[in-house]
């Protein structure tokens, strides 16, 4: 759009050469001239473009354009009576009104370029002439800028804007002579970014205008708070041209939405158009986010009679003063004497009278011209906008520094340099200067054309009165670095609706810690369902994305929000199975010894003699051990304790097993020796039955000593048995090892159950070999089915088994072997005789 205006434009200023009847021809422009509103003579012009009329103000007069004027010549007249800068040079200024139109803008432009008279040429020279200005001031608004940057860039004047913020402008191939004293939007919507995430708003709407400015602006904050996590509902756009219906559709769209935070990057202008449509609709209770073009502006606070946007919030370039800026701009007497049609129009705005000269208007009063200020309250009179007025001051100066410096002024100036821009780079001399005003501030640009990024952050705090007080609630520094960039004061902010608390703007609440995001379909990654950790996992901050798994000694607590030590677990002497198996492990000790001292007081009676007591008291302090050495499973396993438990078992019950083994071959042997023709117990004498138990023993000796030495049992951590515990339990160390420890020990049970049941039909009132059978049966039996359930029990458990396996076949051995000798011994004391234990009867069924 602003391409074809440009276009047209500069059609208007083809010159076309008449060749009528007469010799000479003229240069004529097509189209009325633009006459400036404002204009000085002076040694050398600058150019001034602002709008002081447009179609979309109430009033017919732009107050706030209005001070910008004033405010360059200002600058001007000081420059004027300074006797450091520019001495004997004055400064001229020609100001245009663009009436807020692009297509009006270019050709005020044009009009600066060059000056709007018809020239004669003839056909040997060009229709030509030097350039009006030597720098222009303005324009205020970015597209107008553009429009105005791309025309004059190729003749190399200087523009100057003191507000036009369009990040674009930085781009020096398409905007080569464009400078500004006021900040890019790339740094304004990255401080509006980090500002909505300072206060956690992460699901939020967008306005925008429909231009540069706007269009712009948005794409940079977009892409800033995208980064920061910060989600656009909606984002909606309108010009201030544009029909009342389209805007009815935006308002439409901030009412369907659940974001309770709107960012607007509007121009003052259509910010105006804005909240007028907005006094027809119940807008309240949204938190406005502004940015600087209308965040500090008192026109739009006037205009916002329903307080659509108290508590607003947003970015403004830093409140200064520039001393007699003020009373310049408020003495309006000097300017009655002006002979202007624009500061007539200025005078009757501003008093709301009518010269006597200008037609008759009931609504009105007459002027006379002693009007002054006294009790006068409006946007003329406030001076908010002090801060964009400096931007107008600093332009001028850097201006009148640059030709200070190109002029070689001393104390006094050449005047004989010739200001040509195709041959002196003003823009190059501007870009370059570095100085202070008056006031101690400094002015210089980059690379770009660009000043320091430094903004306040203003909020709106209205006043019973209805009155709006901009009140600076923090700074915002683009040289600091990132976290440092956004510094807010510990003073009270006050939101919408006069709250003191901080609004909440979000698609989803945040997940707590112990759960984690999950982002729900088709919608942004603000939007999300919030799932708790699974069990072993958990997650310590709030809105985790993932949930962390936790070490494998630890486990989640219930909440999931940490970690937590897994209890370690074993069979220890202070629960209750412990208490029940070292209880049955002593019971047993005890027993043993009661029937050792039994046995012992016995010793010389014929049963014991008959049953080999060498062998019997062998194998009882063997059973003694045995019932001990199952007290070495409980407890915390160690290093030494794994060792001892699988080897002392196994010695001990290879012992015990081969002492019965002993006893039951003495039996067979004693038997098999009363027939005749056989005299085998020469062969397994006492000596033969001591080197048979110590040879069987010392094999499993050698099997642990093996075992200990290649891979011994050790202590570890069972971390998969249970999710939250941890097992302590013996590692086997090497499976061959344990494995051939119990295959030797069921190797000789076998043995003996087998010699026992050769022999339990041998005819003896008391035949030893029948007790020694039951015995193996239980002990095979009972070893049989702890192999299946060692395997199955979970942890601990496993330790129980073993041990209830070990004192179940020790108490199988002691009581199928012993209990019946002593209970003869005890209660049948007449059956303990020679007589009685050589008797013979008939074989018994077994």
């Amino acid at each position: 759009m602003i391409l074809m205006m440009l276009g047209c434009a500069l059609w208007q200023l083809v010159v076309l050469v008449s060749f009528s009847q007469t010799e000479e021809p003229t240069c004529v422009q097509i189209g009325d001239p633009e006459i400036a509103q404002l204009s000085q003579d002076g040694d050398i012009v600058l150019g001034g473009i602002f709008y002081f009329h447009s179609i979309n103000l109430k009033s017919s007069l732009n107050f706030r354009e209005f001070q910008f004027a004033q405010t360059m010549l200002f600058a001007i007249e000081e420059i004027n009576n300074s006797t450091d800068l520019l001495p004997g040079v004055s400064l001229g200024y020609n100001i245009y009104d663009t009436c807020g139109s692009i297509p009006k803008t270019i050709k005020v432009a044009l009009a600066l370029n060059n000056e709007n008279v018809n020239t004669s040429s003839n056909s040997d020279t060009l229709c030509t002439k030097p350039v009006q200005v030597q720098a222009i001031v303005g324009e205020t608004s970015s597209s107008p800028s553009t429009a105005i940057g791309t025309l004059i860039g190729p003749f190399h004047i200087p523009l100057i804007s003191h507000f036009a913020t369009c990040a674009c402008l930085s781009d020096k191939t398409k905007y080569p002579s464009f400078l500004r004293t006021i900040p890019s939007d790339y740094y304004q919507s990255r401080a509006l970014a980090q500002l909505v995430k300072h206060f956690g708003w992460t699901w939020v709407g967008a306005v925008r205008t429909n231009d540069d400015y706007g269009n712009n602006g948005m794409a940079t904050f977009t892409e800033t708070a995208e980064q920061l996590g910060v989600c656009l509902e909606y984002s909606v756009s309108f010009f201030r041209t544009d029909s009342t219906e389209k805007i009815h559709k935006v308002i439409e769209t901030i009412q369907a939405s659940t974001s309770k935070v709107i960012v607007a990057f509007v121009s003052h202008l259509d910010m105006d158009v804005l909240i007028h449509e907005m006094a027809n609709y119940n807008l309240t209770g949204y938190q406005w986010v502004g940015s600087e073009s209308w965040i500090s502006d008192s026109q739009i606070a006037v205009v916002d009679k329903n307080h659509i946007l108290d508590g607003a919030i947003g970015v403004s370039i830093p409140n200064t003063h520039v001393s007699g800026l003020r009373e310049f701009i408020l003495d309006v007497r000097p300017l009655r004497s002006l002979n202007n049609d624009l500061y007539k129009e200025f005078w009757e705005t501003l008093f709301s009278c009518k010269f006597k000269h200008e037609k008759s208007d009931e609504n009105y009063r007459e002027c006379t011209g002693q009007e002054d200020l006294t009790g006068v309250e409006n946007s003329f009179t406030d001076m908010s906008l002090m801060p964009i007025f400096n931007n107008v001051y600093k332009g001028v100066y850097a201006v009148a520094h640059a030709l200070h410096e190109i002029l070689g002024c001393g104390k006094i100036c050449n005047n004989n340099v010739q200001l040509d821009p195709l041959t002196v780079s003003m823009y190059n001399h501007i870009q370059k200067i570095h100085f202070k005003t008056k006031e101690g501030e400094e002015v210089y640009f980059n690379e770009n054309g660009d000043p320091a990024a430094k903004y306040e952050v203003i909020n709106w705090q209205p006043r019973e009165n209805g009155i709006v007080d901009f009140i600076t609630v923090g700074v915002y520094d683009a040289s600091l670095p990132f976290d440092e960039q956004l510094k807010l004061q510990n003073r009270s902010i006050l939101w919408s609706q006069g709250s003191n608390q901080v609004p909440v703007s979000m698609c989803s609440e945040k997940c707590p810690p112990g759960t984690r995001k999950v982002l729900q379909k088709g919608k942004p990654v603000c939007c999300h369902d919030c799932i708790g950790c699974a069990e072993g996992e958990m997650s310590n901050i709030t809105d985790a994305v993932t949930c962390v798994r936790c070490p494998p000694e630890s486990w989640s607590n219930e909440r999931r929000d940490a970690c937590v030590k897994k209890e370690a677990v074993f069979l220890s002497y202070n629960e209750i199975m412990g208490i029940l198996l070292t209880t049955a492990a002593l019971f047993g000790t005890c027993v043993t010894a009661i029937v050792t001292i039994i046995f012992y007081k016995n010793r010389k009676t014929p049963l014991v003699r008959a049953n080999n007591s060498e062998l019997s008291f062998l194998l009882l302090f063997s059973l003694t051990l045995c019932f001990l050495c199952s007290l070495t499973f409980i407890g915390q396993p160690s290093k030494w304790s794994c060792m001892l438990r699988h080897t002392a078992f196994g010695i001990t019950f290879v012992l015990c097993l081969s002492c019965v083994l002993g006893k039951t071959m003495v039996v067979l042997m004693a038997f098999k020796a009363t027939l005749p023709g056989r005299n085998l117990m020469k062969w397994f004498g006492p000596t033969q039955q001591r080197l048979s138990v110590l040879a069987f023993t010392l094999v499993q000796v050698i099997i642990c000593i093996l075992w200990l030495s290649i891979s011994p049992p050790f202590p570890s951590k069972n971390l998969k048995e249970f999710k939250e515990k941890i097992i302590l339990e013996c590692a086997l160390g090497s499976a061959v090892g344990f494995w051939s420890v119990l295959g030797y020990i069921g190797l000789l049970a076998v043995l003996c159950f087998v010699f026992a049941f050769l022999a339990r039909k041998l005819p003896d009132n008391f035949n030893e070999a029948k007790f020694i059978t039951f015995s193996m049966l239980i002990f095979c039996a009972v070893w049989i089915t702890f192999i299946p359930a060692y395997v199955s029990s979970p942890g601990n458990f496993s330790v129980a088994v073993e041990i209830f396996a070990i004192l179940a076949s020790t108490f199988g051995l002691l009581i199928c072997i012993f209990i019946p000798k002593c209970y003869i011994m005890l209660l049948k004391p007449e059956k303990n005789t020679k007589k009685h234990m050589m008797g013979k009867g008939p074989p018994k069924a077994f």
